[in-house]
Protein backbone atom coordinates (compact mmCIF):
# COMPACT_ATOMS: atom_id res chain seq x y z
CA UNK A 1 0.00 0.00 0.00
CA UNK A 2 1.31 3.41 -0.99
CA UNK A 3 -1.70 5.72 -0.62
CA UNK A 4 -4.71 5.38 1.72
CA UNK A 5 -7.81 7.58 1.96
CA UNK A 6 -9.70 7.75 5.30
CA UNK A 7 -13.37 8.77 5.31
CA UNK A 8 -14.09 10.28 8.74
CA UNK A 9 -10.41 10.95 9.41
CA UNK A 10 -11.19 13.54 12.10
CA UNK A 11 -12.57 10.96 14.53
CA UNK A 12 -10.45 9.96 17.51
CA UNK A 13 -10.11 6.34 16.35
CA UNK A 14 -9.54 6.77 12.63
CA UNK A 15 -7.16 9.71 13.10
CA UNK A 16 -4.87 7.53 15.22
CA UNK A 17 -4.67 4.90 12.47
CA UNK A 18 -3.99 7.60 9.88
CA UNK A 19 -1.20 9.03 12.02
CA UNK A 20 0.28 5.58 12.55
CA UNK A 21 0.48 4.89 8.82
CA UNK A 22 1.75 8.39 8.11
CA UNK A 23 4.64 7.78 10.53
CA UNK A 24 5.36 4.51 8.71
CA UNK A 25 5.89 6.51 5.52
CA UNK A 26 2.61 5.67 3.78
CA UNK A 27 0.85 8.52 1.99
CA UNK A 28 -2.33 9.31 3.93
CA UNK A 29 -5.20 11.69 3.24
CA UNK A 30 -8.88 11.84 4.05
CA UNK A 31 -12.07 13.75 4.61
CA UNK A 32 -14.39 14.81 7.40
CA UNK A 33 -17.41 17.00 7.88
CA UNK A 34 -15.89 19.48 10.35
CA UNK A 35 -12.79 21.65 10.57
CA UNK A 36 -11.97 20.41 14.09
CA UNK A 37 -8.86 20.95 16.20
CA UNK A 38 -7.89 17.36 15.44
CA UNK A 39 -8.18 17.99 11.70
CA UNK A 40 -5.86 20.99 12.10
CA UNK A 41 -3.36 18.79 13.94
CA UNK A 42 -3.46 16.20 11.14
CA UNK A 43 -2.77 18.87 8.54
CA UNK A 44 0.16 20.17 10.60
CA UNK A 45 1.58 16.62 10.47
CA UNK A 46 1.43 16.63 6.66
CA UNK A 47 -1.87 14.77 6.20
CA UNK A 48 -4.21 16.34 3.63
CA UNK A 49 -7.82 16.60 4.85
CA UNK A 50 -10.83 17.63 2.76
CA UNK A 51 -13.80 19.19 4.54
CA UNK A 52 -17.00 17.63 3.24
CA UNK A 53 -17.55 14.30 1.51
CA UNK A 54 -17.31 14.52 -2.27
CA UNK A 55 -16.50 12.14 -5.09
CA UNK A 56 -13.98 14.70 -6.36
CA UNK A 57 -11.82 14.08 -3.27
CA UNK A 58 -10.73 10.71 -4.66
CA UNK A 59 -8.23 10.01 -7.42
CA UNK A 60 -7.39 6.74 -9.15
CA UNK A 61 -3.90 6.55 -7.58
CA UNK A 62 -5.42 5.64 -4.18
CA UNK A 63 -4.77 2.02 -3.16
CA UNK A 64 -7.25 1.68 -0.31
CA UNK A 65 -10.21 3.52 1.22
CA UNK A 66 -10.94 3.05 4.93
CA UNK A 67 -14.08 4.45 6.52
CA UNK A 68 -15.40 4.89 10.05
CA UNK A 69 -18.38 2.90 11.34
CA UNK A 70 -20.82 5.79 10.93
CA UNK A 71 -20.19 6.12 7.18
CA UNK A 72 -22.89 4.53 5.03
CA UNK A 73 -22.75 2.83 1.61
CA UNK A 74 -24.37 5.83 -0.07
CA UNK A 75 -21.44 8.07 0.87
CA UNK A 76 -20.21 9.71 -2.38
CA UNK A 77 -16.58 8.82 -1.69
CA UNK A 78 -17.40 5.15 -1.16
CA UNK A 79 -19.44 5.12 -4.36
CA UNK A 80 -16.60 6.81 -6.28
CA UNK A 81 -14.01 4.40 -4.88
CA UNK A 82 -16.05 1.43 -6.08
CA UNK A 83 -16.45 3.01 -9.51
CA UNK A 84 -12.65 3.36 -9.70
CA UNK A 85 -12.11 -0.22 -8.53
CA UNK A 86 -10.44 0.87 -5.29
CA UNK A 87 -10.66 -1.54 -2.36
CA UNK A 88 -12.99 -0.24 0.39
CA UNK A 89 -12.79 -1.45 4.00
CA UNK A 90 -14.40 -0.40 7.25
CA UNK A 91 -12.07 0.46 10.12
CA UNK A 92 -12.93 -2.91 11.62
CA UNK A 93 -11.99 -4.76 8.43
CA UNK A 94 -8.81 -2.74 7.90
CA UNK A 95 -7.28 -3.34 11.34
CA UNK A 96 -5.45 -6.62 10.54
CA UNK A 97 -3.92 -5.01 7.46
CA UNK A 98 -2.85 -1.82 9.25
CA UNK A 99 -1.47 -3.51 12.37
CA UNK A 100 0.33 -6.44 10.71
CA UNK A 101 3.91 -7.23 11.76
CA UNK A 102 3.46 -5.72 15.22
CA UNK A 103 3.49 -7.44 18.62
CA UNK A 104 0.08 -6.27 19.75
CA UNK A 105 -0.92 -5.57 23.35
CA UNK A 106 -4.70 -5.09 23.15
CA UNK A 107 -6.74 -3.49 25.94
CA UNK A 108 -10.53 -3.91 26.06
CA UNK A 109 -13.32 -3.17 28.51
CA UNK A 110 -16.34 -0.96 29.05
CA UNK A 111 -14.45 1.46 31.30
CA UNK A 112 -10.81 2.41 31.75
CA UNK A 113 -9.35 0.99 28.54
CA UNK A 114 -7.88 4.30 27.30
CA UNK A 115 -6.22 4.96 30.65
CA UNK A 116 -4.93 1.39 30.97
CA UNK A 117 -3.61 1.51 27.40
CA UNK A 118 -1.78 4.78 28.01
CA UNK A 119 -0.29 3.59 31.30
CA UNK A 120 0.90 0.34 29.70
CA UNK A 121 2.42 2.19 26.74
CA UNK A 122 4.32 4.48 29.11
CA UNK A 123 5.57 1.50 31.11
CA UNK A 124 6.64 -0.39 27.96
CA UNK A 125 7.92 2.79 26.26
CA UNK A 126 6.19 1.46 23.16
CA UNK A 127 4.09 2.66 20.25
CA UNK A 128 0.41 3.12 21.04
CA UNK A 129 -2.91 3.76 19.34
CA UNK A 130 -5.69 4.78 21.72
CA UNK A 131 -9.11 6.40 21.57
CA UNK A 132 -8.06 9.39 23.64
CA UNK A 133 -5.23 11.90 23.90
CA UNK A 134 -2.25 10.92 26.04
CA UNK A 135 -1.33 14.19 27.76
CA UNK A 136 2.41 13.55 27.75
CA UNK A 137 2.49 12.83 24.02
CA UNK A 138 -0.23 15.37 23.23
CA UNK A 139 -1.95 13.01 20.81
CA UNK A 140 -3.69 9.66 20.43
CA UNK A 141 -0.83 7.86 18.69
CA UNK A 142 2.90 7.49 19.13
CA UNK A 143 4.93 5.51 16.60
CA UNK A 144 8.21 3.82 17.53
CA UNK A 145 10.27 1.38 15.49
CA UNK A 146 10.09 -1.37 18.12
CA UNK A 147 7.66 -4.19 17.38
CA UNK A 148 5.62 -3.58 20.56
CA UNK A 149 2.32 -1.73 20.03
CA UNK A 150 -0.34 -1.03 22.66
CA UNK A 151 -3.77 -0.81 21.04
CA UNK A 152 -7.08 0.19 22.57
CA UNK A 153 -9.47 -2.51 21.41
CA UNK A 154 -13.09 -1.65 20.65
CA UNK A 155 -15.99 -3.89 21.64
CA UNK A 156 -18.66 -1.45 20.40
CA UNK A 157 -18.52 -2.89 16.86
CA UNK A 158 -16.78 -6.18 17.80
CA UNK A 159 -13.67 -5.00 15.94
CA UNK A 160 -11.60 -6.30 18.86
CA UNK A 161 -12.10 -9.75 17.34
CA UNK A 162 -9.95 -8.75 14.33
CA UNK A 163 -6.68 -8.20 16.19
CA UNK A 164 -4.90 -11.48 17.07
CA UNK A 165 -2.90 -9.85 19.91
CA UNK A 166 0.11 -11.34 21.70
CA UNK A 167 -1.30 -10.11 25.02
CA UNK A 168 -4.79 -8.97 25.95
CA UNK A 169 -6.16 -7.06 28.93
CA UNK A 170 -9.82 -6.76 29.87
CA UNK A 171 -10.52 -4.10 32.49
CA UNK A 172 -14.20 -5.10 32.93
CA UNK A 173 -17.07 -6.43 30.83
CA UNK A 174 -20.03 -4.33 31.92
CA UNK A 175 -22.74 -4.47 29.22
CA UNK A 176 -22.51 -1.50 26.85
CA UNK A 177 -23.22 -0.96 23.14
CA UNK A 178 -25.78 -3.75 23.31
CA UNK A 179 -27.49 -2.49 20.17
CA UNK A 180 -24.56 -3.94 18.19
CA UNK A 181 -25.22 -7.35 19.77
CA UNK A 182 -29.00 -7.19 19.19
CA UNK A 183 -29.40 -6.77 22.97
CA UNK A 184 -28.26 -10.36 23.41
CA UNK A 185 -26.10 -10.61 26.55
CA UNK A 186 -24.87 -14.08 25.59
CA UNK A 187 -23.56 -12.73 22.28
CA UNK A 188 -21.96 -9.78 24.09
CA UNK A 189 -20.12 -11.97 26.62
CA UNK A 190 -19.15 -14.50 23.95
CA UNK A 191 -17.40 -11.67 22.09
CA UNK A 192 -15.28 -10.93 25.17
CA UNK A 193 -14.47 -14.62 25.57
CA UNK A 194 -13.47 -14.89 21.92
CA UNK A 195 -11.34 -11.75 22.28
CA UNK A 196 -9.41 -13.32 25.15
CA UNK A 197 -9.03 -16.62 23.31
CA UNK A 198 -7.01 -14.84 20.60
CA UNK A 199 -4.08 -14.26 23.01
CA UNK A 200 -1.56 -16.52 24.68
CA UNK A 201 -1.14 -14.02 27.55
CA UNK A 202 -4.31 -12.72 29.21
CA UNK A 203 -4.70 -10.25 32.09
CA UNK A 204 -8.14 -9.65 33.57
CA UNK A 205 -9.91 -7.91 36.43
CA UNK A 206 -11.19 -11.03 38.16
CA UNK A 207 -13.66 -9.14 40.33
CA UNK A 208 -15.76 -8.27 37.31
CA UNK A 209 -18.93 -10.36 37.55
CA UNK A 210 -18.49 -11.95 34.12
CA UNK A 211 -14.70 -12.13 33.94
CA UNK A 212 -14.66 -14.02 37.24
CA UNK A 213 -16.36 -16.90 35.40
CA UNK A 214 -13.91 -17.06 32.47
CA UNK A 215 -12.50 -20.58 32.14
CA UNK A 216 -9.17 -19.61 30.55
CA UNK A 217 -5.58 -19.44 31.75
CA UNK A 218 -5.29 -15.79 32.83
CA UNK A 219 -3.24 -13.53 35.07
CA UNK A 220 -6.04 -12.49 37.43
CA UNK A 221 -6.07 -9.22 39.35
CA UNK A 222 -8.30 -9.36 42.43
CA UNK A 223 -8.40 -5.67 43.44
CA UNK A 224 -9.82 -6.18 46.94
CA UNK A 225 -6.98 -8.60 47.76
CA UNK A 226 -4.12 -7.40 45.55
CA UNK A 227 -4.39 -3.60 46.01
CA UNK A 228 -3.82 -2.33 49.55
CA UNK A 229 -3.17 0.91 51.46
CA UNK A 230 -4.71 3.17 48.81
CA UNK A 231 -3.96 6.86 49.40
CA UNK A 232 -5.12 10.00 47.59
CA UNK A 233 -3.21 13.28 47.52
CA UNK A 234 -3.06 16.49 45.51
CA UNK A 235 0.22 17.90 44.17
CA UNK A 236 0.12 21.26 42.38
CA UNK A 237 -3.66 20.84 41.94
CA UNK A 238 -3.18 17.43 40.24
CA UNK A 239 -4.58 14.24 41.82
CA UNK A 240 -2.33 11.26 42.60
CA UNK A 241 -3.06 7.74 43.83
CA UNK A 242 -0.53 5.53 45.60
CA UNK A 243 -0.99 1.88 46.59
CA UNK A 244 0.69 -1.41 47.41
CA UNK A 245 0.32 -4.18 44.81
CA UNK A 246 0.70 -7.76 46.04
CA UNK A 247 4.32 -8.14 47.21
CA UNK A 248 5.65 -5.94 44.38
CA UNK A 249 5.94 -2.84 46.57
CA UNK A 250 4.41 0.62 46.40
CA UNK A 251 3.38 2.45 43.23
CA UNK A 252 2.26 6.03 42.59
CA UNK A 253 0.38 7.30 39.55
CA UNK A 254 -1.42 10.44 38.50
CA UNK A 255 -5.10 9.70 38.95
CA UNK A 256 -8.18 10.35 40.99
CA UNK A 257 -9.73 7.17 42.38
CA UNK A 258 -9.49 3.43 42.99
CA UNK A 259 -10.35 2.73 39.34
CA UNK A 260 -7.03 4.32 38.30
CA UNK A 261 -5.21 2.04 40.74
CA UNK A 262 -6.95 -0.94 39.13
CA UNK A 263 -6.05 0.24 35.61
CA UNK A 264 -2.44 0.74 36.73
CA UNK A 265 -2.29 -2.67 38.41
CA UNK A 266 -3.54 -4.39 35.24
CA UNK A 267 -0.85 -2.62 33.22
CA UNK A 268 1.83 -3.57 35.76
CA UNK A 269 0.81 -7.23 35.67
CA UNK A 270 0.88 -7.18 31.86
CA UNK A 271 4.37 -5.67 31.88
CA UNK A 272 5.53 -8.32 34.34
CA UNK A 273 4.13 -11.02 32.05
CA UNK A 274 6.46 -9.85 29.25
CA UNK A 275 9.54 -9.63 31.45
CA UNK A 276 9.89 -6.04 32.68
CA UNK A 277 11.52 -5.60 36.09
CA UNK A 278 9.74 -3.85 38.94
CA UNK A 279 12.36 -1.10 39.03
CA UNK A 280 11.88 -0.47 35.31
CA UNK A 281 8.10 -0.41 35.71
CA UNK A 282 8.23 2.06 38.62
CA UNK A 283 10.60 4.35 36.76
CA UNK A 284 8.60 4.37 33.52
CA UNK A 285 5.31 4.84 35.37
CA UNK A 286 6.48 8.34 36.27
CA UNK A 287 6.09 9.29 32.59
CA UNK A 288 2.31 8.86 32.72
CA UNK A 289 0.69 12.30 32.90
CA UNK A 290 -2.93 11.31 32.48
CA UNK A 291 -5.43 11.28 29.64
CA UNK A 292 -7.07 14.34 28.16
CA UNK A 293 -10.75 14.55 29.21
CA UNK A 294 -10.21 12.07 32.09
CA UNK A 295 -10.32 14.10 35.33
CA UNK A 296 -8.67 16.79 33.24
CA UNK A 297 -7.94 19.83 35.41
CA UNK A 298 -8.43 22.78 33.04
CA UNK A 299 -8.16 25.57 35.60
CA UNK A 300 -7.33 25.58 39.29
CA UNK A 301 -6.97 28.19 42.00
CA UNK A 302 -7.54 28.14 45.76
CA UNK A 303 -11.21 29.06 45.23
CA UNK A 304 -12.26 27.56 41.91
CA UNK A 305 -11.46 24.48 39.80
CA UNK A 306 -12.76 23.43 36.36
CA UNK A 307 -12.47 19.72 35.48
CA UNK A 308 -13.43 18.01 32.22
CA UNK A 309 -14.29 14.31 32.39
CA UNK A 310 -15.31 11.83 29.70
CA UNK A 311 -17.59 9.83 32.02
CA UNK A 312 -20.79 9.18 30.08
CA UNK A 313 -22.07 6.04 31.83
CA UNK A 314 -23.37 5.84 35.43
CA UNK A 315 -20.53 3.56 36.54
CA UNK A 316 -17.95 6.02 35.21
CA UNK A 317 -19.73 8.97 36.82
CA UNK A 318 -19.71 7.23 40.21
CA UNK A 319 -15.99 6.51 39.99
CA UNK A 320 -15.13 10.06 38.96
CA UNK A 321 -17.43 11.39 41.70
CA UNK A 322 -15.38 9.62 44.38
CA UNK A 323 -12.29 11.40 43.13
CA UNK A 324 -14.08 14.75 42.93
CA UNK A 325 -15.17 14.57 46.56
CA UNK A 326 -11.66 13.57 47.74
CA UNK A 327 -10.14 16.30 45.58
CA UNK A 328 -12.50 19.00 46.91
CA UNK A 329 -11.80 17.91 50.49
CA UNK A 330 -8.04 18.13 49.94
CA UNK A 331 -8.46 21.70 48.64
CA UNK A 332 -10.92 22.67 51.42
CA UNK A 333 -13.61 23.56 48.87
CA UNK A 334 -17.19 22.84 49.94
CA UNK A 335 -19.15 23.14 46.69
CA UNK A 336 -18.97 20.29 44.16
CA UNK A 337 -20.93 21.13 41.01
CA UNK A 338 -21.75 18.70 38.18
CA UNK A 339 -22.56 19.78 34.64
CA UNK A 340 -23.87 16.84 32.63
CA UNK A 341 -24.29 16.63 28.87
CA UNK A 342 -26.11 13.32 28.23
CA UNK A 343 -24.54 11.43 25.33
CA UNK A 344 -26.88 9.62 22.90
CA UNK A 345 -30.57 9.05 23.44
CA UNK A 346 -30.12 5.26 23.40
CA UNK A 347 -27.46 5.30 26.12
CA UNK A 348 -29.57 7.67 28.21
CA UNK A 349 -32.60 5.39 27.97
CA UNK A 350 -30.63 2.18 28.55
CA UNK A 351 -29.06 3.59 31.72
CA UNK A 352 -31.70 6.04 32.93
CA UNK A 353 -32.15 4.46 36.37
CA UNK A 354 -28.41 4.54 36.95
CA UNK A 355 -28.14 8.16 35.86
CA UNK A 356 -30.93 9.14 38.28
CA UNK A 357 -28.76 8.15 41.26
CA UNK A 358 -25.14 8.52 40.15
CA UNK A 359 -25.02 12.31 40.66
CA UNK A 360 -26.17 12.11 44.29
CA UNK A 361 -23.95 14.07 46.66
CA UNK A 362 -23.10 16.95 44.34
CA UNK A 363 -24.04 20.40 45.65
CA UNK A 364 -25.72 21.18 42.32
CA UNK A 365 -26.48 19.35 39.06
CA UNK A 366 -26.86 21.25 35.79
CA UNK A 367 -28.11 19.32 32.74
CA UNK A 368 -27.51 20.35 29.13
CA UNK A 369 -29.52 19.13 26.13
CA UNK A 370 -28.73 15.60 24.93
CA UNK A 371 -25.76 15.36 22.57
CA UNK A 372 -27.33 13.15 19.92
CA UNK A 373 -24.19 11.94 18.10
CA UNK A 374 -26.37 11.82 14.95
CA UNK A 375 -29.06 9.66 16.57
CA UNK A 376 -32.71 10.47 15.92
CA UNK A 377 -34.33 12.34 18.79
CA UNK A 378 -36.23 10.31 21.38
CA UNK A 379 -38.56 12.27 23.63
CA UNK A 380 -37.51 11.96 27.27
CA UNK A 381 -38.97 14.09 30.08
CA UNK A 382 -35.75 14.65 32.00
CA UNK A 383 -37.35 17.22 34.30
CA UNK A 384 -39.60 14.44 35.59
CA UNK A 385 -36.67 12.12 36.28
CA UNK A 386 -34.31 14.78 37.69
CA UNK A 387 -36.58 17.06 39.75
CA UNK A 388 -33.71 18.64 41.68
CA UNK A 389 -31.54 19.47 38.65
CA UNK A 390 -31.22 22.82 36.89
CA UNK A 391 -31.69 22.60 33.12
CA UNK A 392 -29.52 24.89 30.98
CA UNK A 393 -29.33 25.57 27.26
CA UNK A 394 -25.64 26.39 26.87
CA UNK A 395 -22.40 27.13 28.65
CA UNK A 396 -19.47 29.42 27.92
CA UNK A 397 -16.01 29.81 29.40
CA UNK A 398 -15.32 33.45 30.26
CA UNK A 399 -11.71 33.87 31.44
CA UNK A 400 -11.53 31.88 34.67
CA UNK A 401 -15.25 31.47 35.21
CA UNK A 402 -18.18 29.71 33.55
CA UNK A 403 -21.40 31.31 32.30
CA UNK A 404 -24.48 29.08 32.16
CA UNK A 405 -27.48 30.12 30.07
CA UNK A 406 -31.13 29.14 30.45
CA UNK A 407 -34.55 30.66 29.89
CA UNK A 408 -34.37 31.86 33.50
CA UNK A 409 -31.26 33.93 32.82
CA UNK A 410 -27.51 33.61 33.35
CA UNK A 411 -25.63 31.86 36.13
CA UNK A 412 -21.96 32.52 36.86
CA UNK A 413 -19.80 29.81 38.39
CA UNK A 414 -16.52 30.96 39.94
CA UNK A 415 -16.36 29.12 43.27
CA UNK A 416 -15.96 25.46 44.22
CA UNK A 417 -15.08 22.42 42.08
CA UNK A 418 -16.97 22.17 38.79
CA UNK A 419 -16.81 18.97 36.71
CA UNK A 420 -18.27 18.57 33.25
CA UNK A 421 -19.39 15.01 32.47
CA UNK A 422 -19.60 14.45 28.73
CA UNK A 423 -18.58 12.64 25.57
CA UNK A 424 -19.88 15.45 23.38
CA UNK A 425 -18.90 19.05 22.75
CA UNK A 426 -19.06 20.28 26.37
CA UNK A 427 -15.34 19.53 26.51
CA UNK A 428 -14.70 22.36 24.02
CA UNK A 429 -17.02 24.78 25.81
CA UNK A 430 -15.18 24.18 29.11
CA UNK A 431 -11.94 25.03 27.34
CA UNK A 432 -13.34 28.17 25.73
CA UNK A 433 -12.95 26.69 22.25
CA UNK A 434 -16.65 26.78 21.32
Amino acid sequence: MKKIFFIGIGGIGLSALARFLNERGISVLGSDVYESELVKELRAEGIAVFIGHSASNLSNDIDLVVHSAVIRENNPEIKKAKELGIRVLSRKEALPLILENKMLFAVAGAHGKSTTSSILANILQSSFIIGAVDKRAGKNMVYKTSEKLVFEADESDSSFLNLNPALSIVTNAEPEHLEHYNHDLNAFYKAYTDFLKQSKIRVINAEDEFLATIDLDCERLVPSEDIKNLEFEVKDYLPFISFDLRDFGRFSVQGHSECIAIDTALAILAARCVGLSLSEIKQNLKDFCGIKKRFDVLYASKDFVIIDDYAHHPTEVRETKKGIFSYAKALNLDDTIAIWQPHKYTRLLDNLEGFKTCFEGFSKLFILPVYSANEDEIKIDLAKHFPNACFIDDIKRVNNSLKLFSNLGEITLDKGVVVGFNAGDLTYKLRGLK
